[in-house]
């Protein structure tokens, strides 16, 4: 019995041990970066950023508070952002003078990032850094600058790990390229 993602699914772009050891070496560096800080503040961008958030965490050894936002980016399609972005849901805490690290699961175009970063930088926190799983520069439409880098990827429609394909698959232990085919953002 095949399991139910595999026919969505091209190939495997990342295995679970790829992800995980590069988590392990993001993490690593992040403690060696604040290791003086004692205000750092996950901030995880729901809903892809979750598994990753979940695991970065436990590789980072300095104390740090974790928060949520939900972000939509709403365009001509699912591929395609128009840049006009809409809060969800904001922070549950004052993050002036504190450290900010947002946690991302993919950035593409940049867009949602740059708003991000933009309202965040309003609130007078001490420092903002990016750390993103998944980073798709071909699709750059805005001049990010990216701290932390899990993987430069191809411009392909992936999934798992955190990354959904109409809302599931969010589970799976590794990155996948959906078949072309079977793309319904494509269409």
């Amino acid at each position: 019995m095949t399991a139910p993602y595999e026919r969505y699914l091209q190939e495997t772009l990342i295995s679970e041990d790829a992800l995980q050891a590069r988590i392990r070496e993001l993490g690593e560096q992040i403690t060696r970066d604040y290791a003086d800080s004692h205000n750092l503040l996950l901030i995880c961008i729901l809903k892809g950023g979750v598994l990753f958030l979940a695991d970065l965490m436990r590789h980072i050894d300095v104390p740090h508070a974790i928060d949520f936002m939900a972000i939509s980016s709403y365009g001509d399609g699912v591929r395609e952002s128009s840049g006009h972005v809409r809060i969800d849901m904001d922070l549950n805490q004052d993050v002036a003078g504190k450290d900010l690290l947002i946690v991302e699961d993919i950035i593409d175009s940049g867009n949602t990032m740059q708003y991000i970063l933009s309202l965040l930088r309003t609130r007078k926190p001490a420092s903002v850094r990016i750390c993103t799983l998944l980073n798709k520069p071909d699709r750059r439409k805005v001049d990010i600058t990216l701290d932390y880098v899990g993987f430069d990827i191809p411009d392909k429609f992936v999934f798992g790990y955190g990354l959904d394909l109409d809302e599931i698959f969010r589970n799976l232990p590794f990155i996948g390229v959906c078949r072309p085919d079977m793309d319904t953002s494509q269409s």
